[in-house]
């Protein structure tokens, strides 16, 4: 985990931007990360477009995703996701929501989402299905109250993604990093099941097979490979951008050569 609370601002800002970058999130969605220093806090941006989100946008939350201090500006309404899953596993550091297009379907229909490529084991062996009737009845699908928010934890358990009927999925980590990449290549494993899916029988991996993959992909040095190669698109895409909307410069060269030296996170 980063050392200091601004560079994790400042890091969290740019996983915001990356993985939305990637096309798994888009107007709505977030990532968060605990606290560097406190287990018991985690950090969240205001309400703002994912590929907006910059530093100064990082808010303080506690687990009962309360904000540290009165907020300026508009908070995220389902924040208690993040909140009530760091409650309940002290392993992940880093959370991300998302409604990513290839990831509903599964979501709609209750087809069961399976990794059939090696990067894909990456969602893990088991990818729960959470349904807000079977507590809730009717709601608007959005998780607002601690007591969804806990319902959805206990559906994720030991998991690393769960899927929401009707709504999207929630993917979390060991690190931020970790967070990107079984993020970005779960919804990229659901884009190829269904095509395969055109073409016959879809025959996913083993067990073992998702297991040995998982351990291997989601490896220091895997894990950093991808994340260097997002960091790049992303500059590229931002140098793209009108002047006026650019991230800083050197706070960007700063968090990315930082992220090289990240390992897999604290240990509890």
């Amino acid at each position: 985990m980063p050392d200091s609370l601004a560079e994790a601002r400042e890091r969290l800002a740019r996983a915001n931007r990356l993985i939305a970058n990637e096309g798994v999130l888009d107007a709505f969605g977030h990532v968060s990360m605990r606290h560097p220093t406190d287990p018991t806090r985690y950090l969240l941006s205001r309400s703002r477009g994912p590929e907006l989100v910059q530093a100064d946008d990082i808010l303080e939350f506690d687990l009962e995703s309360q904000p540290l201090k009165p907020p300026t500006a508009r908070l995220y309404s389902e924040r208690v996701i993040h909140g009530e899953i760091y409650k309940a596993r002290p392993d992940v550091n880093a959370i991300c929501h998302h409604h990513a297009s290839s990831v509903l379907p599964f979501c709609i229909s209750g087809t069961e989402l399976k990794p059939v490529y090696h990067l894909g084991a990456a969602m893990g062996e088991t990818v729960p299905f959470w349904d807000s009737r079977d507590e809730f009845g009717d709601t608007n699908l959005l998780v607002t109250k601690a007591a969804e928010g806990a319902s959805l934890a206990r559906a994720l358990g030991p998991h690393w993604t769960v899927l929401m009927r009707h709504h999207g999925a929630t993917v979390v980590g060991r690190t931020l990093e970790e967070v990107a990449f079984r993020a970005i290549y779960t919804v990229r494993n659901a884009a190829l099941q269904i095509h395969a899916h055109l073409l016959g029988n879809v025959a996913p991996l083993t067990r073992e097979e998702t297991r040995l993959a998982a351990d291997h992909n989601l490896g220091h040095g895997p894990v950093m490979r991808a994340w260097e190669y997002w960091n790049m698109r992303l500059d590229k895409a931002e140098s793209r951008m009108p002047r006026a909307r650019r991230p800083d410069i050197e706070s960007r060269s700063r968090t990315r050569a930082a992220g090289h030296t990240i390992g897999r996170g604290r240990k509890k």
